[in-house]
């Protein structure tokens, strides 16, 4: 069995978005020596705006909001690695026995790994407009930048009629576009389009104008017709990034996400996942708030203290050279960053503040 020393990190988060790096936030300012792999992209990334994000203005991208958020990640002593992992593996039998990361060029022993690897979304073929300029992939994000505009939702199935009339709340010209396919969706979601103001159009699009900044204006189709939209929602599917996850032999629901109790943990112990890995909203508050518990969750699961009755009597009292738990290097950095008490903000107070007593 190994000990607690013998390990590279006691966390080791794959993914780098949104929920990855509020895990790592986390574990790190509650005195886990944390890693970040991060192959980069993503959903987040490709975000034109940042919508939904209390504090986070609509002039933020989604690449400057995850580099602010992985340079606040590593001010406070995670490390962060650019690359893919190829494999994860536990390292024995016992989950205490931690997993072994390899990435290709480097390997890790981790105590406790955190799967934050996300999914990616179905593109239908083009011709199509750029993302985040007509096409959207959010409509909780993007339903408001649509108020009384004309939109379209691409697609055949149960999900994609159910945003068509989900998006009634906010307009009154709302299209089906089936791209020359049959309709998949059920008898009864059949019913209610017909009893909605959808129309459902059959042709598929042979073209399509934008504007001069580059945002989608019409749609071209294959009767001659030209509809005018502002923007609309491709409602395929997803593909979760779960390579590491089967790997792993971690449960999945039917609809294929990992399956995970409310604070992450898996079907393997010691193994976590968080973000759009797992069900529930794709947003990115949620996303957060999940990457929160989460790293919560392993910060109580993995603790040096306080040490229980069991462990008393078989390790002794604590004594007062196994106090701090924490390793040198993040009391190093920790003592001497902005938010730490006694660190550069608290010695700006000082000044500003009333001057100390002569001796």
């Amino acid at each position: 069995m190994h000990t607690d020393d013998e390990f590279d990190f006691d966390v080791t988060v794959v993914g780098g978005g949104p929920a990855g790096l509020t895990s790592a936030l986390y574990t790190t300012r509650l005195g886990l020596d944390t890693l970040v792999v991060n192959r980069g992209g993503g959903r987040a990334a490709m975000m034109r705006d940042t919508h939904n994000v209390i504090g986070v203005g609509e002039e933020t991208s989604g690449n400057e909001f995850l580099q602010m958020a992985r340079e606040q990640v590593e001010s406070y002593g995670a490390d962060y690695v650019r690359g893919f992992v190829e494999d994860a593996a536990p390292l024995g039998d016992d989950p205490a026995d931690g997993f072994r990361v390899d990435t290709g060029d480097d390997e890790y022993t981790t105590r406790r790994l955190v799967l934050a690897t996300g999914f990616s979304d179905e593109r239908p073929e083009p011709p199509l407009p750029r993302t985040g300029m007509g096409l959207h992939y959010c409509l909780h994000c993007d339903a408001y930048m649509f108020v009384d505009e004309s939109v379209y939702v691409m697609g055949t199935g149960d999900s994609a009629a159910y945003v068509a009339m989900i998006m009634l709340n906010f307009t009154d010209e709302v299209d089906i576009l089936t791209r020359g396919e049959e309709p998949t969706w059920s008898d009864d979601t059949a019913e209610m389009v017909e009893n909605h103001p959808v129309d459902v159009i059959h042709e598929d699009i042979t073209g399509m104008s934008k504007d001069d900044d580059g945002w989608l204006e019409s749609f071209e189709f294959e009767d001659g017709t030209v509809r005018e939209y502002k923007g609309g929602f491709p409602m395929y599917g997803s593909n979760y990034q779960a390579d590491l996850a089967d790997a792993l032999g971690l449960d999945r629901e039917d609809s294929g996400e990992v399956a995970v109790d409310d604070h992450g943990r898996t079907s393997v112990e010691g193994v976590y996942a968080v973000g759009d890995l797992t069900p529930g909203h794709n947003q990115i508050p949620v996303a957060m708030g999940e990457g929160a518990k989460c790293g919560i969750a392993i910060h109580m699961d993995l603790r040096a203290f306080p040490r229980s009755t069991d462990d008393i009597a078989e390790l002794g009292p604590v004594s007062a050279s196994d106090v701090p738990a924490i390793s040198p290097d993040l009391m190093a950095t920790a003592v001497a960053h902005e938010g730490h008490a006694a660190g550069p903000r608290a010695a700006a107070e000082d000044v500003e503040g009333e001057a100390p007593a002569d001796d």
